[in-house]
């Protein structure tokens, strides 16, 4: 009588078959890249969360002994540990809560394009024929206008704000993750599975939610993570010209903008800002590039 023979893990350990969860976690974490990316979005969280307590000033109050007798910037003392702005505001403070100001707008914006993109992606694949000439030719048209000079223009036209800011770079973001969904959605609506849950009568609806949609889940989830640095430098960019989040309230943009009046005599007023915005658009690429690998390790076979 033969038994049956204990599977291999891929540490040499007899035993149950690999599940995908801790296939793809072994993978994730043999990946330096996206350990360090991970790491470095943990430690964005916890400032956007802690954000009140880690910071030692009000980043809005302008403080008499924040300016130099000369009225310049003071450079980091213990009292301002990354120094002052032209305003005599603690720039350290106004770090900490810029970073929530600029991780709030990419993510909300992110959800935004996201969801647009989820919904047109997913109809235009799943049920083709005119809705889909037609979605795709209004991404087409979107497509060609440059993006960022899109986002610009809307935000300029419409009253600056933080909700204008999110609104009009979600609206913008949608195009390319939208046509990597329905070409997803394209490989999958003819398969099997698909066509025996239509022959047993089942919804579009249900078909869509249920069998479909599972199958980009994974695919959404990397190109979001990835969008997450697109959106960021969208936020700093239309800050930098004016046109995105206004002051007092902190952004890194509004920050280097400022401080790029100063970058001969006061270099920490753009650095500090430039290393925070730097190091978050670093860390999301690693970690959208590892949750790819992670996810389909033949893409990384591939290149």
């Amino acid at each position: 009588m033969k038994t049956a023979s204990a599977t291999t893990l891929p540490d040499g350990h007899a035993g149950r078959p690999e599940r995908a969860s801790q296939a793809f976690w072994r993978r994730f974490r043999h990946h330096p890249g996206g350990t360090v990316g991970l790491v470095i979005t943990a430690l964005l969280v916890i400032i956007c969360i802690f954000a009140p307590w880690l910071a030692p000033h009000d980043p809005t109050v302008q403080y008499p002994n924040g300016l130099s007798d000369l009225g310049s910037p003071l450079p980091p003392t213990h009292t301002f540990w990354f120094g002052t702005d032209s305003l005599g505001r603690d720039l350290y403070s106004r770090l900490i809560f810029g970073t929530r100001t600029s991780m709030l707008i990419a993510v909300a914006s992110n959800v935004i394009a996201t969801t647009i993109a989820l919904v047109l992606g997913t109809v235009a694949g799943y049920f083709g024929g005119l809705t889909d000439t037609l979605i795709m030719r209004l991404t087409d048209v979107l497509i060609s206008f440059p993006v960022l000079l899109l986002a610009a223009f809307l935000a300029a036209v419409l009253r600056p704000g933080i909700g204008v800011i999110i609104s009009v770079i979600g609206g913008v973001s949608w195009f390319y993750l939208a046509r990597i969904i329905r070409a997803e959605l394209l490989s999958v609506r003819h398969r099997e599975y698909i066509e025996a849950a239509r022959a047993l009568g089942a919804s579009d609806a249900r078909i869509i939610f249920r069998h479909a949609m599972p199958q980009v889940l994974g695919l959404l989830m990397v190109y979001s993570t990835l969008n997450f640095s697109t959106t960021v430098l969208f936020v700093a960019a239309l800050s930098y010209v004016g046109i995105g989040v206004q002051p007092p309230t902190p952004d890194w943009g509004n920050m280097i903008a400022d401080g790029s009046q100063y970058l001969t005599v006061s270099p920490w007023l753009v650095v500090f800002p430039g290393i925070f915005l730097g190091l978050s658009v670093l860390s999301f690429n690693l970690l959208g590039d590892s949750l790819r690998d992670a996810l389909d390790p033949k893409s990384r076979k591939a290149r």
